[in-house]
């Protein structure tokens, strides 16, 4: 009998939902939702941290608006990613992504179209000129704006890059859930250049998987953000928004081994009415000790805005105790500001509460990180 196949990033499991259900309510600023998979007999394990890697679809919509748009019937035969043939329309939906344009695609786009500004943009060769140039815009943008510019179908396909799996922070323990596992996930949409956009797999899965239906998907090991291996450790978690998601596995995991460490969460998000994820979890978490400490930040419930880097200003005293009784130090969410401004307040705890300068401060900090007891989860 030969041998179950081994599921990996090059050879995805094909993951049945088996449910979902709405973690933002109607009034919120952002769809999010939860997610629940099958992995029985996949073989699969992951640890709290790790992350689920799922390999997404294109928007049929999309899809058909543009194969409208080269002026193809949809049924052309091109290369897809995996070596064999298929028609333009499934290749666009399962093998190629579509919606951010490549310095590649624009190179032979502007042999087509004579576009002085795209011909600009190249020469400079600036990376952050071409980011500020695409930003907002797709593909099909500027194939609508200059339909005389003809592709043949495969020459079209092969300017394209591969459609990547995207990676999701695990929000289950294997420990609570067998063979499955959870994910916490926003709906990326917005509006740009007259058109609606879509985050390709967060609109995937909100908007087109349905109960029973397979994803693939393959686990991604993260070694760079993990519990501590003394069950007594404490842990302080900052998850605004659906950086949360690890710390749900977190608190998960302790529950099931009954872990002594105390733990205390931060959390933040715009509104506590309609975006206070796993509220009841979290408040029967802290019920019954399991969270020693529950902090929250909803930044738009009041005039000033609040999040959660002021929440541990105001709890510093608190946050120095913990981190001098050896407790654990997590991040997970946004990288570009929220990350910075929990860097930020935690050097001025140190500084406030600990009685060191700055540069004590920050070597105070960078021990933190060398013995891996502050660890980011951010992106």
């Amino acid at each position: 009998m030969p041998d179950a196949p081994e599921y990996s990033r090059k050879n995805p499991f094909p993951s049945a939902l088996l449910a979902m259900r709405a973690l933002s309510l109607e009034g919120s600023p952002k769809v999010t939702a939860h997610f629940e998979l099958s992995l029985a007999g996949s073989g699969l394990a992951y640890d709290c941290g790790d992350a689920l890697g799922v390999v997404p679809q294109n928007c049929p919509d999309l899809v058909g608006d543009l194969v409208e748009a080269l002026g193809f019937s949809g049924d052309e035969v091109v290369p897809g990613n995996d070596g064999s043939d298929k028609p333009i329309r499934e290749a666009l939906t399962t093998d190629y992504a579509i919606t951010t344009p490549s310095k590649k695609f624009f190179k032979y786009y502007n042999e087509k179209a004579d576009d002085g500004e795209i011909a600009s943009v190249l020469e400079a060769n600036d990376s952050k000129l071409f980011a500020d140039f695409i930003w907002g815009k797709e593909i099909i943008d500027f194939i609508l704006a200059r339909p005389d510019a003809k592709f043949e179908p495969a020459e079209f396909v092969g300017l394209l890059g591969k459609l990547q799996p995207r990676l999701y922070s695990i929000a289950s323990s294997l420990k609570a859930h067998p063979d499955e596992v959870h994910l916490t996930v926003a709906r990326v949409g917005y509006d740009s250049a007259g058109r609606a956009r879509k985050g390709v797999c967060s609109s995937y899965l909100c908007d087109r998987i349905g109960i029973g239906d397979k994803m693939p998907v393959f686990v991604h090991v993260a070694k760079h953000f993990k519990m501590p291996e003394d069950d007594a450790a404490p842990m302080i978690m900052v998850g605004p928004g659906t950086g949360i998601a690890p710390f749900r596995a977190f608190l998960e995991e302790r529950k099931a081994t009954g872990a002594s460490g105390k733990n205390w969460l931060f959390f933040g998000n715009p509104y506590r009415k309609t975006d206070f994820f796993y509220e009841d979890e979290f408040a029967a978490a802290e019920q019954s000790g399991l969270l020693a400490k529950f902090t929250t930040a909803f930044s738009r419930d009041q005039e000033h805005k609040i999040y959660v880097q002021h929440r541990m200003l105001e709890n510093g005293a608190d946050l120095w105790a913990w981190l001098q009784d050896g407790a654990y130090f997590y991040v997970c969410g946004d990288a570009s500001r929220m990350a910075k401004d929990v860097d930020d307040a935690l050097l001025a705890i140190a500084q406030e509460h600990g009685g060191l300068d700055a540069e004590e401060a920050a070597e105070y900090i960078g021990a933190l990180k060398k013995e891996k007891r502050y660890q980011r989860d951010v992106y």
